[in-house]
């Protein structure tokens, strides 16, 4: 009985010593680089690129990570990740324009949209898909990096971005397939359905007629107007003033992502360490719940099952053991809980304001106020009016 006695309280020190343990895993990840092309591309078969804003993901989150996610923090990661690819790829040389849109309604040659799927300061995963002005879809593609504490070396962060490896991938892969998949003749007639499609906003009844749509939603062009047609020219001319204000925001882009920087790493490399952490109380916490579950199951069956009052005492006291590694579990829960609480503070100071901007024409200057987006769509009212009073004196 003694013996069982014994085993019983090395069992008990035996969990209290795993439940203590921890594991570090540390990360090896070889830098890729932009690949740019090989083939000197003429300026007039370079494809203009547009990025949406991303997703957050917000409603893609499983209850878990929703309470590991900060929303805000989400937000801003939807404006800085796209614009950190869009100059991943202007790096690359290997397109035209590109440029991070406040929403589609401008039309660009190849147009990528993307979901935040994880973001934590350890690992980083999207999924990105990227279609054409012809409505060709390209494809889908999910992407993940987990790095280590030495991306957050000051050292490192002043080079690169921790996570760039991840839109070096996206990039490359995007010259791989253009290079696989589309053709000098294909990208003429993606210019040239871009610039139909922005014509079309302004005056569908006139170019409605020079492209048609296959039963697969991908439009053809059927016919084209003379390049001298003088709607055409103004069309050209509102177009013109469209990329000049998309390229105004471009600056609004660069001067939060500039002022989202240093919060923003601080918060990634501070919730890279919770990430650990956290991970670490919830393996420790479940081990000492295991336990805790085991200890008490085999003091309750030598309390009960032994035959001498020494046998029962040991029981009992395993019984005490396993229903303290319990509570010590639930100590450790509360713990995490205190540390996915701090990860919410962290976000806080991460807003988005934007400054009215005002914008001067021919004969008046005007403001547009609101947040990018709101702006753009006022904009968008503006170039209409303009198309509208300038096709009136023709």
């Amino acid at each position: 009985m003694k013996q069982a006695c014994r085993c019983i309280l090395l069992l008990f020190f035996g969990f209290l010593t795993l439940s203590g343990c921890a594991t570090h895993t540390v990360k090896t990840t070889s830098y890729t680089p932009i690949i740019q092309d090989s083939q000197n591309i003429n300026e007039d078969f370079l494809l203009d690129v547009g990025i949406a804003i991303f997703d957050p993901g917000i409603d893609e989150l499983d209850d878990d990570q929703e309470q590991l996610t900060n929303q805000q923090v989400r937000l801003a990661e939807s404006r800085y990740a796209p614009y950190l690819l869009s100059e991943t790829l202007q790096r690359s040389a290997n397109w035209g324009i590109v440029r991070l849109m406040p929403n589609a309604n401008s039309p660009m040659d190849v147009f990528i949209n993307g979901v935040i799927l994880e973001s934590n300061g350890e690992t980083m995963s999207m999924r990105v898909s990227v279609s054409d002005s012809t409505g060709r879809q390209w494809y889908q593609k999910e992407y993940e990096q987990a790095i280590s504490q030495f991306s957050y070396d000051p050292s490192q962060r002043q080079q690169n971005d921790p996570f760039q490896i991840l839109y070096n991938n996206i990039a490359n892969d995007l010259l791989e397939w253009r290079q696989k998949n589309i053709s000098e003749p294909d990208i003429t007639e993606i210019r040239t359905v871009s610039e139909m499609l922005f014509a079309k906003r302004f005056s569908s009844q006139v170019f409605d007629s020079y492209l048609a749509q296959d039963r697969n939603g991908v439009y053809q062009i059927t016919s084209l107007p003379s390049d001298d047609d003088p709607l055409l020219q103004r069309i050209r001319d509102i177009r013109e003033r469209d990329f000049m204000f998309i390229d105004t925001v471009q600056d609004y882009y660069a001067t939060y992502v500039r002022q989202m920087r240093l919060p923003y790493d601080s918060w990634r490399e501070q919730s890279y360490h919770e990430t650990i952490e956290l991970r670490e109380l919830e393996a420790s916490a479940r081990r000492r719940f295991i336990a805790g579950a085991a200890t008490v199951v085999a003091g309750i069956a030598a309390a009960t099952q032994g035959s001498n009052y020494g046998t029962q005492i040991g029981g009992a006291a395993a019984v005490g053991a396993g229903a303290y590694l319990i509570r010590s579990g639930f100590d450790k829960r509360a713990e995490a809980q205190m540390h996915m609480e701090a990860l919410e503070e962290l976000g806080q100071s991460l807003e988005d304001e934007v400054a009215p901007q005002v914008i001067s024409l021919e004969d008046r200057s005007i403001t547009l106020t609101g947040s990018v987006e709101e702006q753009y769509e006022q904009w968008r009212e503006i170039l209409a009016d303009l198309y509208a009073a300038e096709v009136g004196q023709l």
